[in-house]
């Protein structure tokens, strides 16, 4: 049998079809995706190799096409492949927001900005923009950076907020290098942003803080 294929019964598929997909491990689950190998390599071997080069679920799900495509037996239809999935995921947890009072559902805020956020390999800075009811209007990236930081400006935020007819507003950014901590400058710019959007009467009411796997709440922390 080569080794890029596997006999009926005794692959990731069929198990995850007799035992449910908690069943597979983070190898044979991506390999369910890759669906073949190459060579001397089936998909689960391949599975295993890029969750080793690229640091596990979330740095395969977050490398560029570039690097991705630089994989043995990786190619586009593979990539379009884990790209659907990661979107499908990130869709999912936004219509599971839509219309949810997000003070009452803050797992499903912060599961949405793992989606969201957690795969970026540059640092985005989104808005949550909410009704009176606190009910999701759209979410925004409303700034792109480099590997280690985004501009912010206020001006900008409270445009926005204004065209969307927001009563209350979610900061959100990711740390691509994985930790979930504050800088001065996350400080910073939280204070000028809820005083700029204080002055529309526009509540903010959390600036989350995306990590690898963690986030970091201000309301929370008692920071706001």
């Amino acid at each position: 049998m080569e080794a890029s294929r596997w006999e009926p019964g005794e692959g990731p598929r069929e198990r995850m079809l007799l035992r449910g997909a908690q069943a597979l491990s983070d190898a044979e689950l991506l390999a369910v995706l890759l669906q073949t190998g190459y060579k001397q390599r089936n998909a689960v071997q391949l599975a295993g190799d890029l969750l080793l080069q690229f640091g596990g679920l979330p740095g395969v799900m977050r490398t560029d096409a570039a690097a991705l495509l630089a994989c043995q037996g990786i190619g586009e239809a593979k990539y379009a492949v884990l790209q659907a999935a990661t979107e499908l995921a990130r869709r999912q947890a936004l219509q599971e927001l839509d219309g949810a009072d997000v003070l009452s559902s803050p797992g499903q805020t912060r599961r949405f900005l793992q989606h969201h956020l957690g795969s970026r390999v540059r640092e985005v800075f989104s808005v949550i923009f909410l009704d009176n009811q606190h009910s999701v209007i759209c979410c925004e990236d409303l700034f792109l950076g480099t590997l280690d930081g985004a501009a912010v400006y206020p001006r900008e935020v409270a445009v926005r907020a204004l065209q969307y007819r927001a009563a209350a507003v979610i900061f959100a950014h990711n740390h691509p290098s994985g930790l979930a901590e504050p800088s001065s400058a996350d400080r910073r710019i939280t204070e000028r942003l809820c005083a700029a959007l204080g002055l529309l009467d526009i509540r903010v009411l959390d600036h989350i803080i995306v990590g690898r796997g963690t986030e970091y709440s201000f309301a929370e922390q008692g920071l706001l």
